[in-house]
């Protein structure tokens, strides 16, 4: 059976925070502005998805230029 390359993976902010070197406060702003996948489990515990933040990231476009 094929899977989605972006299939959820749910680990908590600190976990994606390492994963993708960022801070935690950069990922629960991601969730707050409805940037990535996130739920709530409780009053406490928040699981995200790990494969949201990585579709979350833009490339980064080279625009060339005089190096010297």
């Amino acid at each position: 059976m094929p899977t989605d390359a972006l299939a959820p993976r749910w680990g908590t902010i600190d976990d994606g925070a390492n994963e993708f070197k960022v801070s935690p406060d950069t990922i629960r702003r991601m969730i707050t502005r409805g940037e990535i996948e996130a739920k709530r489990f409780g009053p406490r515990l928040i699981r995200v998805n790990l494969a949201s933040i990585e579709a979350a990231g833009r490339p980064l476009q080279y625009l060339g230029g005089d190096a010297a």
